[in-house]
């Protein structure tokens, strides 16, 4: 089996959709035993818990459009009153922030939508 350069391995993985590498990272870790995620701390997660619950500002983030993309960009379009090219734009450039500092209450009304519609997202 010829060796893979790291050049070549990089130009592979940039041709590949969000949905393809989600695919391969969860080969990788049942391959190899390894997990993606980042490891956190137990003493310092209370903390970041406290302090999210006391924000009074927060942004939804869209992280992927899933497999209803047309739903998420009109869902996208009715929240940030955008035209459809521009609201597309923000889907395809996911993860991006759909809406930034914002109440965590009118957050989770966003995140409940975006998932509805088929999207992963995520309020920081």
């Amino acid at each position: 089996m010829a060796k893979i350069t790291s050049e070549e391995l990089i130009s592979a993985l940039k041709e590949m959709t969000v949905l393809e590498l989600n695919d391969l990272v969860k080969a990788i870790e049942e391959e190899f035993g390894v997990s993606a995620a980042a490891p956190v701390a137990v003493a310092g997660a209370a903390p970041v818990a406290e302090a999210e619950e006391e924000a009074s500002e927060v942004s939804v983030f869209l992280n992927a459009p899933g497999q209803s993309k047309v739903a998420v960009i009109k869902v996208v379009r009715e929240i940030t009153g955008l035209g459809l090219v521009d609201a597309k734009g923000i889907v395809d450039k996911a993860p991006i922030a759909v809406k930034e500092n914002i109440s965590p209450e009118e957050a989770q009304e966003i995140k409940e939508k975006l998932i509805e519609a088929g999207a992963e997202v995520e309020v920081k």
